[in-house]
């Protein structure tokens, strides 16, 4: 499949684009990649959705090991590969068990999970499967998390949803990657 929205070289940008792409550069990300290539036509759209992902993934209520879990079930649902590709490696990077990364790729559920892990896997699963979470599994993550860390557990799964549209819809172009695509 071709990149629909592939990368514009910067000095073929509109000065809005590159001064929205500048502020993706200068961040933590430091590059212009995934979805922001895409997303680069709606500067405006590209900015408050690169300000949103960067408070989710680099410092949500519930840490990075177990936001890196949720997006994770999320790319999954959506078969999402740019969004495994980047994400899958750092993952298992900060403490995801590989076995856990392969059963979710496989569309298994994981075994061996900590009680934390357990709370947000349930969670998203059920959020993305049954567009809704239910009491006792609500109350499992409220638990552990609190109002805040639930709060920011339905964001990251809408954030990397929207992402996940985009991407593919755009048909973005997989980075290289440590991580096997996912199996159909």
């Amino acid at each position: 499949m071709t990149d629909r929205l592939g990368p514009i070289p910067f000095d073929s940008m509109t000065p809005a684009q590159q001064a929205a792409a500048q502020t993706v550069i200068d961040g933590p990300r430091g590059a212009l990649y995934g979805p922001f290539v895409p997303l680069i036509r709606s500067p405006e759209l590209m900015l408050a959705a690169q300000q949103m992902g960067e408070y989710l993934r680099y410092r949500s209520a519930i840490g990075t090991r177990l936001s890196e879990l949720a997006i994770l079930v999320t790319a999954r649902h959506w078969n999402q590969q740019v969004e495994w590709a980047i994400h899958a490696p750092i993952a298992a990077q900060e403490g995801i068990a590989q076995h856990v990364i392969d059963a979710i790729a496989a569309r298994r559920v994981p075994e061996g999970l900590r009680p934390d892990e357990q709370a947000v896997y349930d969670f998203c699963s059920e959020l993305q499967r049954d567009k809704g979470v239910a009491d006792a599994t609500y109350a499992a993550a409220l638990h552990l998390f609190g109002e805040h860390g639930v709060t920011d557990l339905m964001g990251l799964n809408g954030y990397y949803t929207f992402l996940a549209m985009v991407m593919n819809a755009a048909r973005s172009a997989v980075p290289p990657s440590m991580a096997a695509p996912l199996p159909e």
